[in-house]
């Protein structure tokens, strides 16, 4: 897997096998990039949650961002973002917090612009864990979300002042892209 665009175009990233995490493919990743271009250019802060490999918040990087967090809980997970931080020259620009999803938002103090939030395909949980991170400080007015997850999970298209604006399908991924309302917008 490589970083798709941008100042760490063409660095691989170390993937492990027999990880929990599902990584998210290259066409995914691009189709996510090209949304998020034609919707923001505020890439200040972004948050990569359940980050895997971190491909989605390196990639952020890569593209402009000033900072990453990358939340994972699988410890090996984590380990390797660091590595792919390192790797892509990103470790000053990005944070990894190894630890369950729920905890995380309850400790994060920032505000991001970009959340993305790419759950395991088999999570039952998918629309609490939308409520919850709608109501949750980490996303402020006009802050975007972005939610790979598998097209047989329906998702509703609002969230407590989270409002979908966009949807596209690549396979068995639905990409479905939130927008926080508020002032701010």
């Amino acid at each position: 897997m490589r970083i798709i665009a941008g100042q760490a175009k063409g660095h691989r990233l170390k993937t492990a096998k027999g990880l929990p995490a599902r990584p998210t493919t290259q066409l995914v990743r691009g189709a996510i990039f090209s949304i998020l271009e034609t919707l923001t250019d505020d890439w200040h802060q972004v948050l990569d949650l359940y980050a895997g490999s971190g491909a989605l918040g390196l990639e952020a990087l890569s593209r402009g961002a000033s900072w990453a967090d990358f939340v994972e809980r699988d410890p090996r997970c984590c380990t390797l973002i660091r590595q792919n931080l390192e790797r892509t020259g990103f470790a000053a620009r990005g944070r990894v917090y190894c630890c369950q999803v729920e905890k995380a938002l309850n400790i994060l103090d920032g505000k991001y612009n970009i959340v993305f939030m790419d759950p395991p395909y088999s999570e039952p949980n998918l629309n609490n864990l939308l409520d919850e991170l709608a109501t949750s400080p980490v996303l402020a007015a006009g802050s975007i979300l972005v939610v790979p997850h598998a097209a047989r999970s329906a998702t509703k298209a609002a969230y407590s002042g989270l409002h979908l604006v966009k949807e596209r399908r690549h396979g068995d991924t639905l990409i479905s892209v939130y927008r926080k309302e508020g002032a701010d917008c």
